[in-house]
């Protein structure tokens, strides 16, 4: 074997490694006996192109092709032993077509939210769980655990988003998701004493779910006193990608009749549901709000953190801090944005953007901007509002903060963005950064704000009543969503309005998320005190006091994107060059002089890592581009390891291109660049 030899690594399963070159089978050999139990299949096509199939479950292959283009000359004789078998070539199992005879589950292409919460998920840091929120009472009486059980399966065999998970990757269009035809609902019950309740609820949260499993739900009774009287807290815990807390309050309610009537909910199942969902979307014309959004997109450089970056990072995890305003105060609130024209939410949307602002520095007026979360059901969709699914959405608002300007002006503005923003609640934060022209790695927000409305009364108090049962209201606690921090207001059971805050400490330190959630409960405590119609936003900001330093961290030059070439066309895909250990700075400038393809040639630079590829490719796959990993010899087992990684969440793994060594000798970039240009294409 000699270093002429090339390897493509196909995406799916079992993997198969294409190798071009002269083979050697002592070389092969040996390159598979460093890699014990390692079972593989040798298909040869020509004397200098072979096939060599690995085992599904063991998958060593970016590993072996950095062995196999490794070589320079020959190896000489050696024990034959760990040969691979020379087989025909199998033949190419035929997937089902969704729709047609054979396919078990129809499958409809995911929301563009739910590819961003994936996104989230796929770039997330170990042990982190973003996009998981729970929701816990107290059940008074009896509860029959089988009984509980058999509601939440009656109520799942109607409810679609229930059986939903994201399908196996089978093409090139992305995530997608199924619709099964059974599952069986999580319910487990933990006796007193068998588990501290606020242990349980943490490591709930951090559990993962296996999202390409139908059931993005998970439910815990726990009881809080021995005998079948006690008290036993109900813990419910989903995902972000296929729930949201509106949908789970819908759920329950439909659980809570099942089980009170301990039969099957009247009717069939539920439509619209998810799938008309995801069809209403996928037909949807995206004309009128990408000429929207293109003008109402936050500028750039508007101001989108409450406190100043500075380069000390907190421990890593995510922080949760509280604010209560008490119900005179929650009241009075609400009686002065009213007489304002304006919600509670629109004030909380004002304080929050007096706090940015103040962080910014600036004495003169200036942008400022933040995500706002609506509910995704004011859609024109029959039936939309009574829709389980992730339809909750975060979009981004901003507005210039002038300190001369009344205060009920800037009231009114947030308020009238939000009106023109209803039309268009449907998109994500994703799509609008797309269509606003900022580069990817400009995030158009840095928090997002979420107002809960207010519970409705139980319907089925008197039905519980009757069999000895008495349910308290429902606590939330909020998910990490993904951004340097969120905040989620609410009102409890005794009418106070609840606002909780979740940081990541490794952008926002738990010392400056508490402190600007204690000044937004101040500013929405004193704003009822500004009656005049006049009155300044300097009046409002006076009360926050000078800006001190904060300690939001911005993260040092790590390891990130470099762009060698940009495409030579929209859409035309992205090339990512992974660079081998101690490879030489600038190993691949050879290759992106030389390469013919159109599509955009990266790299990533310092301490290349799984993550830092993650990120760099983020931008492609949120927008359904064609992705291809090439590399010199030792870069082979990362471009791998990252193209697996994407496979679990949804996308097909993009295939592996392996070539040369990073001495980055014209010959070397040239093999690399007809490699490349064999799998990209040149078009």
């Amino acid at each position: 074997m000699t270093g002429s030899m090339t390897v493509v690594i196909s995406s799916g399963m079992p993997p198969a490694l294409e190798l071009r070159g002269p083979l050697d089978p002592v070389a092969l050999a040996r390159a598979m006996a460093a890699l014990p139990g390692c079972a593989s299949t040798l298909h040869r096509h020509t004397a200098t192109h072979h096939t060599l199939y690995l085992a599904p479950r063991h998958q060593p292959a970016g590993t072996l092709g950095d062995l196999l283009t490794a070589f320079t000359g020959p190896l000489g004789t050696a024990d034959a032993a760990g040969t691979p078998v020379l087989a025909p070539l199998p033949e190419a199992a035929e997937l089902p077509v969704p729709g047609k005879p054979g396919h078990p589950v129809a499958v409809f292409p995911a929301s563009p939210r739910q590819r961003e919460i994936l996104l989230d998920l796929m770039t997330a840091a170990p042990g982190t769980a973003p996009h998981v929120e729970q929701q816990h009472w107290r059940w008074y009486g009896p509860l029959d655990t089988g009984r509980y059980r058999a509601a939440w399966a009656s109520v799942a065999d109607r409810e679609a988003v229930l059986r939903g998970a994201f399908a196996e990757p089978g093409a090139a269009g992305g995530p997608a998701i199924a619709v099964h035809p059974r599952v069986t609902p999580d319910v487990v019950r933990h006796p007193y004493g068998s588990a501290d309740r606020q242990a349980l609820l943490g490591s709930e949260r951090l559990r993962p779910f296996d999202l390409h499993r139908p059931g993005p739900l998970r439910v815990l009774l726990v009881d809080e006193q021995p005998g079948p009287a006690g008290p036993v807290r109900v813990v419910v815990t989903y995902h972000h990608a296929f729930l949201d807390g509106h949908s789970v309050r819908m759920l329950l309610r439909a659980v809570h009749r099942a089980y009170l009537a301990d039969a099957p909910p009247a009717g069939g199942q539920r439509r619209p549901d998810l799938r008309d969902h995801l069809d209403w979307l996928g037909r949807q014309d995206t004309a009128p709000a990408r000429a929207f959004w293109s003008r109402a997109a936050p500028p750039a450089g508007a101001t989108t953190l409450p406190a100043r970056p500075s380069g000390i990072p907190d421990r890593p995890g995510h922080g949760r801090t509280v604010q209560r305003l008490t119900p005179h105060e929650a009241v009075r609130l609400r009686d002065w944005a009213g007489g304002s024209g304006v919600t509670e939410c629109t004030a909380l949307h004002a304080a929050w953007a007096l706090l940015l602002y103040r962080a910014s520095g600036k004495d003169g007026p200036a942008p400022v901007a933040f995500g706002m979360t609506v509910s995704g059901r004011g859609i024109l969709l029959d039936g939309a509002a009574l829709l389980p699914g992730p339809l909750r959405n975060p979009l981004p608002l901003s507005a210039e903060v002038d300190p001369a300007m009344p205060l009920a002006r800037l009231l009114a503005e947030f308020g009238d963005r939000a009106m023109d923003m209803a039309a268009y609640e449907w998109v994500s934060e994703g799509q609008v950064h797309a269509w606003s022209g900022r580069p990817a790695e400009d995030r158009l927000t840095g928090t997002v704000i979420a107002f809960e409305p207010p519970a409705t009364g139980d319907p089925l108090r008197e039905e519980f009543e009757a069999q000895g049962i008495r349910l308290t209201p429902p606590e939330t606690v909020a998910a990490d969503t993904g951004v340097p921090l969120s905040l989620t207001a609410h009102h409890d059971a005794d009418g106070g309005l609840v606002l909780t805050a979740v940081n990541d400490r490794t952008r926002l330190a738990d010392t400056d998320a508490a402190t600007a959630l204690a000044q937004t409960a101040l500013l929405l405590r004193e704003f009822p005190g500004f009656v005049a119609a006049g009155t300044p936003v300097a009046d409002a900001l006076a009360l926050l006091g000078p800006a001190a330093p904060a300690r939001t961290h911005r993260p040092d030059a790590g390891p990130g994107p470099v762009v060698l070439r940009p495409a030579a066309r929209p859409g035309a895909g992205t090339v990512l060059l992974v660079p081998p250990p101690d490879a030489p700075a600038g190993c691949y400038d050879e290759l992106a002089r030389v390469y013919p393809g159109p599509q955009t040639l990266l790299t990533v630079d310092g301490a290349v890592d799984a993550a830092g590829c993650l990120t760099a490719l983020r931008p492609a796959l949120a927008a359904a581009e064609p992705v291809t990993f090439g590399c010199y010899s030792g870069g082979g087992a990362l471009a791998y390891e990252v193209a697996q990684h994407i496979g679990r969440h949804g996308w097909l793994p993009p295939p592996v291109a392996i070539a040369g060594t990073a001495a980055a000798t014209e010959a070397c970039a040239a093999a690399l660049s007809r490699t490349l240009a064999a799998v990209a294409g040149t078009r």
